[in-house]
């Protein structure tokens, strides 16, 4: 994982002072280290029995869609509000700075749905958690999370304990 914390760098202030934002823009810059997160994120769930992936706006759409790809399962993007044109299933959550809803088709899974959910980062775990939510009111199940990083600091984890729950990398 030295490979992969390499290509993460600190964002000093950003998105507000005293924060320090894990950009991973480098490391899907980089073909070779993006093509090793995506390996090593599915890793402990080949031979699972999962039936598609899922990944929430924006970031999660990168790993997740690669993953699904990698897999062989469908992709289904947890999206923002009015970003999706057919009918749809959403959740609102709190986040530490405000609220935010997130939506899927209603037809996005079926009820024998077994789903990884993937994001890039594992910070407080309200969107996960919502995302977790909203993949349930679809009548599927959450097989188990996975992220690239995860902010131990931040206990996301602790929202999630419902979930089995993969990080590649934690600061």
């Amino acid at each position: 994982m030295d490979r992969l914390r390499k290509k993460i760098r600190d964002i000093p202030d950003f998105p507000k002072p005293g924060i320090i934002f894990k950009d991973i823009t480098p490391l899907v810059k980089d073909p070779a280290t993006l093509r090793l997160s995506v390996h090593q994120l599915i890793q402990p769930f080949l031979g699972r029995d999962i039936t598609a992936v899922a990944g929430m706006e924006a970031r999660g759409f990168i790993f997740g869609s690669l993953a699904a790809w990698e897999l062989g399962l469908p992709f289904v993007p947890l999206r923002k509000p009015g970003k999706l044109p057919y009918d749809v299933q959403s959740v609102d959550y709190n986040l530490e700075y405000g609220s935010a809803t997130l939506e899927v088709h209603i037809d996005a899974f079926d009820s024998n749905d077994r789903v990884l959910l993937i994001d890039d980062l594992l910070a407080t775990g309200g969107t996960a958690k919502a995302s977790c939510e909203l993949i349930g009111k679809t009548g599927a199940s959450v097989e188990a999370c996975a992220f690239v990083v995860e902010l131990d600091f931040l206990n996301g984890r602790g929202k999630l304990m419902d979930y089995e729950v993969y990080s590649l990398i934690h600061y």
